[in-house]
């Protein structure tokens, strides 16, 4: 059967005992809807609850909380239980509370994420092998996140997707990874980028577990100008958590609330309009309710590059994808992106990555 999470927002006075109450109420009738309540989060903190269940469908577990205890979620999605895991560190109530006779779980559900991404493309540019770079490279980065108890959600050869319960442990090893990191002298697009957001697994708007959270952190690894970026809220529950220890602003940026709702603007906006060859600056501006002064300094302010090397950088990333897709021929790939000419397009990709996308493909896709 399928496994849901859902949300419960809490009204004031509701404690970890009431969610544990409610939990249990679950638990006693659960074979009547045909349901399995696996466990629970409860941040008193931030008044929410989450429920893991494995049930027929959203309308049983529905039926079961509006029977036990008559409060039916906000918002229900299906999720993975391996992915659950490893965002939020178990998929079952804890041991250690089966012994009493309520087992009140006060564990929030609450996580600070890290997105790692390192552009390189040593296996795409020099060899199909890892290069003794990018062995040691992910050798120390591992170390790191299991030194400051990093939970892997998911990575592959180039970036890295990592929960954390606790802010410090998660900006400490932001910091480490990036003071570890020595670029391959022998690469001119090397670099690493690292995000640090956070938020709760499920919001109101959206269907996959902490999809906001993750979509802002990719889009701050691929976007901002700085190797090392947060979010406000993670610089505040940073200098929450160590009253004495203040996050350095030479190494580490701070997004700030309105650059973060211009970078979620900027790229919902792209990402709609990045293959249309004849879209322009103008249009840019005037899609963003911006002067195109005003557009321009925001966006090197962000990112350090001008509209049109933003949107040309957009669409060779998404070529990259293309080809690796196997999409089709590099004219296809070139159009499809929005590159009104395929020589156009293989010399911006040279530019860019060092070499012809016709050699690219017969290198590391054909």
């Amino acid at each position: 059967m399928p496994i849901y999470l859902d949300l419960h927002e809490m009204p004031d006075g509701v404690t970890a005992e009431h969610v544990a109450e409610m939990h249990q109420a679950d638990l006693k009738i659960e074979h009547l809807h045909n349901c399995r309540g696996l466990t629970y989060w409860c941040d008193e903190k931030r008044q929410t609850a989450f429920c893991l269940i494995e049930a027929p469908n959203k309308q049983a577990l529905k039926n079961l909380h509006a029977q036990a205890h008559g409060d039916i979620p906000l918002k229900i999605i299906e999720v993975d239980d391996t992915i659950v895991e490893s965002f939020l560190g178990r998929i079952e109530d804890p041991e250690k509370s089966k012994n009493t006779e309520l087992n009140i779980i006060n564990d929030p559900a609450f996580r600070v994420l890290m997105v790692i991404e390192s552009s390189n493309y040593l296996k795409h540019l020099e060899t199909n092998q890892f290069s003794i770079f990018a062995q040691k490279f992910h050798d120390n980065i591992s170390k790191t996140l299991k030194k400051f108890n990093g939970r892997v959600v998911k990575k592959d050869n180039n970036s890295y997707l990592v929960s954390f319960k606790s802010v410090t442990d998660a900006v400490s090893c932001g910091s480490k990874v990036q003071s570890q990191f020595k670029p391959n002298q022998n690469s001119s697009t090397s670099k690493l980028n690292i995000a640090l957001t956070s938020g709760i697994p499920i919001t109101t708007n959206k269907e996959s577990i902490f999809e906001d959270t993750i979509t802002l952190a990719t889009r701050m690894c691929n976007v901002i100008k700085n190797q090392l970026v947060i979010t406000t809220e993670v610089k505040l529950l940073y200098e929450s958590e160590n009253r004495n220890s203040f996050i350095n602003n030479e190494i580490i940026k701070t997004l700030k609330p309105n650059e973060e709702k211009f970078l979620t603007q900027l790229i919902d906006f792209v990402e709609q309009i990045w293959n249309k060859p004849n879209f322009n600056v103008n249009d840019f501006s005037k899609a963003l309710g911006l002067s195109k002064s005003q557009l321009y300094r925001k966006l090197t302010h962000l990112t350090g590059q001008s509209p049109n090397n933003f949107l040309k950088e957009f669409r060779l990333h998404k070529a990259l994808n293309l080809i690796h897709k196997q999409y089709g021929n590099i004219s296809e790939i070139a159009f499809e992106t929005g590159f009104n000419s395929a020589a156009y397009f293989s010399k911006c990709f040279l530019d860019k990555y060092g070499v012809l996308p016709s050699k690219y493909i017969q290198q590391h896709v054909v």
